[in-house]
């Protein structure tokens, strides 16, 4: 039986191009993403942690909510030294949950974003589908305060799920949302998600803020449990304002 953390890291190919080293091997037959922190590029506004601590944490909250956004993801010693592991997931080329189509193209039924102009100076529009899995996500990025959700960290399976990856850029102590899900603003979150961001809540009291409490600062947690506060209070998707400063991802 493979052990994830104790048997052998084997790498096979490197993902390029990518912002911090990202490399795809196997324990034993299970195949793996691996993010060494000595291939990380160094961030001004991170001083007191590393992106595969905040990937971890991550993943820690997704379990919290019980939604499997995040593949499971750990710590643990790789041949370029300590660094993420994360479960590869197959993907579905035949779909794309955030798109970007000719200004004349929307989707029926999709959320409109934004318009901008793509490399020949064509009208385009980036929308996204409208799905609950697609929703829960994007109560799992106000929470987890992710300032890079773009189209390409949504990963989608054949069986319709969605998957997040890549969340080095989350838990700032202050308000950094980026995100191209901003096709809800305003909409009341259902139950199941409202009960979700309770269970994280409440969690962070227990369990998950001591696991939290390796992974990120206090100042970070404190912040954490904020969100998740003004949220339940709040109980409907936060729009762009002064007190939650935030615009999609990428600009056009």
């Amino acid at each position: 039986m493979t052990d994830l953390l104790a048997d052998e890291l084997v790498l096979t190919s490197r993902i390029m191009p990518a912002s911090n080293a990202t490399f795809v091997g196997h324990i034993g037959d299970v195949t793996v993403v691996y993010k060494p922190v000595a291939g990380e590029r160094p961030l001004w506004d991170f001083p007191d942690g590393n992106l595969a601590r905040r990937e971890t944490a991550a993943y820690v909250v997704s379990e919290a909510f019980g939604w499997n956004i995040v593949p499971r993801t750990w710590l643990r010693e790789g041949p370029m030294g300590v660094g993420m592991v994360q479960l590869w997931q197959d993907v579905d080329p035949g779909q794309n949950a955030v798109d970007l189509v000719p200004a004349d193209a929307m989707r029926e039924g999709w959320h409109h974003v934004l318009d901008g102009l793509d490399a020949r100076d064509q009208p385009v529009s980036l929308i996204h589908e409208d799905s609950p899995a697609l929703r829960r996500m994007a109560v799992f990025d106000i929470v987890v305060n992710n300032a890079d959700r773009k189209g390409g960290h949504v990963l989608e399976t054949l069986d319709g799920h969605r998957y997040g990856i890549d969340h080095g850029l989350t838990f700032h102590a202050e308000h950094k949302l980026r995100t191209v899900l901003w096709g809800w603003i305003d909409a009341e979150l259902d139950a199941d998600e409202l009960a979700g961001v309770r269970r994280v809540h409440t969690a962070l009291d227990g369990d998950l803020g001591t696991v939290l409490a390796d992974l990120l600062t206090g100042q970070e947690l404190s912040a954490l449990n904020a969100r998740c506060d003004r949220l339940i209070k709040r109980g409907s998707f936060p729009a762009p304002s002064g007190d939650m400063p935030a615009v999609p991802w990428p600009p056009f």
